[in-house]
This record gives C-alpha cells, structure tokens and sequence, in this order.
C-alpha cells in the first residue's frame, strides 16, 4: 500500500455543473495560503492505492472509505474535483478473475472488469444479446471503450448511463461480493437514485448474469433497440429508450422498455405491457410512448427543460418500440 494522488484526466460533466463548491475547499480555503473563497488547484486530495493481486486481496481492503477503480473514465474525475474523497483507492483493473464472457445456463455471465471494447469483440455475445452491442457503440469513445469496464458503469450508477436501461428490459442479475460473503441482486433492484445503487459499501460488483435470450414461441422471435438523444458537446444521452419485445403468431407475447436521462435514475416503463396481445400498431405504440413519461418526474437542467425531455422520452420510447418489434417479426 503507498500513498498516491490520481492522474489528472478530463473535466466531468457532473462536476462541471454540479454547483459553486466545485474547484473550492469545503472550508472555502485553497489549502496553499490564498485566503478564503480563493480558487485553488483542480486536483485529488491524497489516498492509500491498493493494486489487488486477487479478488480477495480487493475484498479485504474494501470499506466505508473505499473507492474502486477498473478503467477510471467515471472515477478520476471525480477525484480530480473532490466529488470523491476516498481514504484508500482499489486498483481491479488487472484481475482476470473478473474479466471475461462465458456460456451459463442457457444466458451469459459477463466479469465486471471486462471492458467495452471485449463485449464488441465478442461474437457470441453480439449474437445472443445484440442490443448489448448496440447500446456499446454509444458509450464514450474509443478512448473510453478500451478502458472502460461494464461493472464500472453500472456500479457508477449516472442517471444518463446507456447500459442500464439494457439491463433493465434484459432483466439481469448483478453479483455483489463482500469479504463476507456474496449476493445477488436483479438490476430492476439495483439502480436507487442518481450515483446510488443497492451495493453496501464493502461489496463490489463481480459479474453481471444474463438470462437466455427471449425467443418467441411457435412462429415469431423477439427483437431489442436503443434509441436515443445525445447532448452534443458531451455525447451523453439526454434521453435514452431501450425496448425488448417478443412476438409469436403475429402477436405481442412480451415488451418491456426502460428509460434513462428522463429521471434521476434509470426505470422501466409499465405501460409497455399494454402491448402484449396486440400485433404492435403504430397508433397503439404511439399511446404507449406517451404514457410511459406521462407524470415523470423528468430531469431540468442547463441541457434540457423537463417539458424537452419529457417529449425526446415519447419520441425515443416510441422508436426504440418500434424498431424492437420489426426485428422481432
């Protein structure tokens, strides 16, 4: 263990704009001698780096004060501008224990420390779950693809995330870890509020567990789409739509859609299910899109007015629907 200072990395789009203490002290000094309310220098405070040889070497050094790092394209920004102020920083990021894509059970088990770049790479898993792959392509660069890990992602828990809303209508399960034992819990449980999950802070999300493809009975199949509007300057979804439908015979036997960017946190959207028994029609997706955001609690914020994303969520929610039940037939 040694004392450590993260590297210095790009701003965040949450730091940027998340109030008058951001590039301030919490005592409103610089630390350097420049009087009160002075600006002081955009970097991390000090902390204990743990690099952990195994998954139990990283278990054991979780705790209260603990941050996790894998790729660090969500975290070091946040340390850069003290949003994060842990005592002692986990290095996973070189732990094949938790990398990887394999077959289980019919579904899929994804290690959390895989990164972006190995779910496009992989083949079998473009085939099974191809909304995964899909949804992929939107995150960040190629930069931040070869970096970035899907359990960082979703354990970060940002509400304009693209990867949670696919979890969401692909119901998947999260494996949580602690040095006292482990747990599972569904991603429809996961996901408690902005930058909030149900993990406790001495777990750590191990894997992500993958049910069978849904696959239509008799004649039909099931079909998945993402649809989204990105804030151009970040590429962040201002809104996002995920949507997973199943057909047999000609009509609907399942649909499930799920938001991000709306709220404060990703959620699926019960009135998809109106859609079940119907052959999908264009004016009965459009009813369902509207009433999937009618009484959100949409987000308003410097990039959009909640009236704007509540009408980008119909629009995207209806798209997603639409292109879901077309691949599906």
């Amino acid at each position: 263990m040694r004392r450590a200072c993260a590297p210095r990395c790009l701003p965040h789009r949450q730091a940027a704009h998340a109030g008058p203490r951001v590039g301030r002290d919490p005592a409103g000094e610089s630390g350097r001698g420049r009087g009160r309310g002075r600006r002081r220098q955009v970097i991390p405070t000090s902390f204990d780096y743990v690099r952990a040889k195994n998954l139990k070497d990283a278990l054991k050094a979780m705790g209260k004060s603990t941050k996790v790092i894998a790729g660090g394209h969500s975290l070091l920004p946040l340390l850069r501008f003290r949003l994060a102020q842990p005592e002692t920083l986990v290095d996973i990021g070189q732990l094949r224990e938790l990398k990887g894509i394999k077959r289980a059970g019919g579904g899929v088990k994804i290690g959390a420390a895989t990164t972006y770049r190995e779910l496009l790479e992989s083949r079998e898993l473009g085939t099974l779950y191809p909304l995964i792959a899909e949804v992929t392509e939107h995150i960040g660069d190629l930069q931040v693809r070869n970096a970035g890990t899907i359990g960082g992602g979703l354990a970060h828990a940002d509400p304009a995330a693209d990867m949670p809303p696919v979890m969401l209508v692909l119901d998947a399960t999260f494996l949580l870890q602690s040095k006292g034992g482990k747990r599972s819990v569904a991603a429809r449980k996961f996901f408690k509020g902005p930058f909030t999950t149900a993990m406790k802070p001495n777990e750590l999300l191990t894997e992500i567990q993958l049910p069978a493809p849904a696959k239509g009975a008799g004649t039909g199949g099931a079909g998945g789409a993402y649809a989204s509007f990105e804030q151009a300057a970040s590429g962040y979804a201002l809104v996002g739509a995920a949507a997973l439908i199943t057909v047999a015979k000609g009509m609907i036997t399942r649909a499930d859609l799920a938001f991000t960017g709306l709220a404060d946190t990703p959620f699926l959207a019960p009135a998809a299910a109106k859609l079940v028994g119907t052959q999908g029609q264009a004016e009965l997706i459009a009813e369902v899109a509207a009433a999937s955001v009618a009484g959100v609690e949409a987000n308003d914020d410097i990039h959009a007015s909640a009236a704007y994303r509540t009408h980008l969520g119909m629009v995207a929610a209806r798209r997603a629907l639409a292109q879901a039940l077309a691949r599906a037939g």
